[in-house]
């Protein structure tokens, strides 16, 4: 089972307690993109993640779990975006989007203004089109 699921926390009440108010600023200005593509309300997952609808996946071990189909979590010194199982899938698109790091499923940025908006938003709108095609 996972640890990290949703829960009944406020989301802009954990976004106003953000230490870094870029971060708050950030985070506002992602919650509203990511809800404008889903569609779908924010949640907080765990104490620490924003996410948007909920997909069912499945291990190769027969494990099933539940995860955010977007999301992003404010982290000490950068913002990982949860948009993809794969995230290596949109490096063409990543590149010109601007200054990030990935990791297997996590686009990784320091700030917003570090990025094509635009760019990122695409992305997550393609992202959040294919979600669960782990």
């Amino acid at each position: 089972m996972n640890k990290t699921v949703p829960n009944e926390a406020n989301v802009y009440d954990f976004i106003a307690r953000l230490d870094d108010s870029q971060q708050q600023e950030d985070s506002k200005a992602l919650v509203e993109i990511m809800q404008t593509i889903s569609g779908e309300k924010p949640v907080l997952w765990g104490s620490s993640i924003v996410g948007f609808g909920t997909l069912q996946y499945t291990y190769s071990t027969g494990r099933k779990g539940d995860w955010m189909k977007i999301g992003f979590s404010p982290r000490k010194g950068k913002l990982s975006l949860y948009i993809t199982g794969d995230a290596s899938k949109y490096s063409k698109e990543l590149d010109a989007m601007g200054k990030h790091k990935i990791g297997k499923g996590c686009i990784y940025i320091t700030k917003l203004a570090d990025v094509d908006v635009q760019k990122l938003t695409e992305i997550i709108r393609a992202a959040y089109k294919s979600a669960g095609a782990f």
